[in-house]
């Protein structure tokens, strides 16, 4: 497999923060770079020797031959022009989520990539998250019996938001449409596709969502039996609730903390050996779940095989119009108060 070329538009916290990141450590080269600003641009170039800085996307686009890849890492309000800019130019594109603000929005991508047959995936890295790999494992041994409930809380302390548009832009900001999409996304990947939505979304502290739940019941499996999933999202929780738990009738998977967010439990993730990712629970019984193997580092080597060695895809955007459906669903129910039908 040669060495991975990138386009990269975009070189904030997400451009830089994370994709240029996860390209250097997979070894691969960030060849061209999309930003106005002399600031990130002088950055880009104190990062990457020899790397080429243009202004916009249509620079970008004018030469082809210069990267393999185009990374779309702007803010979310463009995803969807950009992506079928792109595609329509027929380069193979990886898309930040979320894929559009809308359903609407995300079949148009989709169906650009399909009708222009222009390779496209969307970053949905928290597949890679080293709970969301030990928990696959954990439902693949059979370990919690029949699955009844899967519930994860991505909860913060901040009630100062930041000065920035995930904040502040009342069309692409907000929590529902930032971590609502990690948290649909790794709902539908372990339980399947979702068929209604109940919701409740507020604000606190900003122009919009700081504060979002979102209950999903999934399509019932293949013995019969249909898990519900609750999610939360929070900006504004003093007391942050256990990072994911999942019940079942044989017992309960259990991940106390999320990365490095302070939380109630400390004391006792501080009992877990070295090497273990959340514990197995029935009662005071509790055991702790070895880590799965894998993580964020593996996201980009898979797309260097899927655009070079034609691999499988790494998402299917397909299953990302999915998730912005549930999410239409979930304002829907919000403003109603009714549990949304997505039949």
């Amino acid at each position: 497999m040669s060495t991975l070329r990138v386009g990269l538009v975009g070189y904030g916290g997400a451009g830089r923060g994370i994709h240029a990141r996860l390209v250097e450590q997979a070894g691969y080269d960030v060849a061209v770079v999309v930003t106005r600003s002399p600031e990130r641009a002088e950055t880009a170039r104190s990062d990457w020797q020899g790397v080429e800085v243009v202004d916009d996307l249509d620079s970008l686009l004018s030469d082809t031959s210069r990267y393999d890849l185009v990374v779309l890492a702007s803010p979310t309000p463009l995803h969807e022009d950009q992506a079928v800019q792109v595609l329509e130019a027929g380069v193979p594109l990886l898309l930040d989520k979320p894929i559009a603000l809308d359903g609407p929005g995300a079949e148009r991508v989709a169906r650009t990539a399909r009708e222009t047959g222009t390779p496209l995936t969307v970053f949905q890295n928290r597949r890679w998250d080293p709970e969301q790999l030990t928990l696959q494992a954990v439902l693949a041994a059979g370990s919690l019996g029949s699955v009844y409930r899967f519930e994860r809380r991505w909860e913060r302390w901040r009630p100062v938001p930041q000065q920035r548009w995930k904040e502040q832009d009342t069309r692409g900001g907000g929590l529902l449409l930032d971590l609502g999409t990690h948290l649909v996304d790794s709902a539908v990947q372990l339980f399947g596709p979702v068929e209604s939505v109940y919701a409740e979304l507020a604000n606190h502290t900003t122009p919009t969502e700081d504060d979002v739940f979102l209950s999903l019941r999934h399509a019932a499996g293949d013995e019969g039996q249909q898990v519900v999933s609750h999610l939360w999202g929070g900006s504004v929780v003093g007391a942050p609730g256990p990072r994911t738990r999942v019940l079942g009738s044989e017992g309960a998977y259990v991940v106390t903390t999320f990365e490095n967010d302070a939380s109630p439990f400390e004391e006792m993730d501080a009992d877990a050996p070295e090497g273990s990712q959340g514990w197995l629970s029935h009662g005071r019984e509790r055991t702790p779940v070895q880590q799965a193997p894998g993580g964020h580092e593996d996201f980009y080597p898979a797309v260097a095989a899927w655009v070079l060695d034609g691999g499988p895809v790494p998402v299917d955007p397909e299953e990302t119009v999915a998730t912005a459906r549930v999410l239409d669903a979930a304002r829907e129910s919000a403003a109603t108060g009714a549990r949304i039908s997505l039949g």
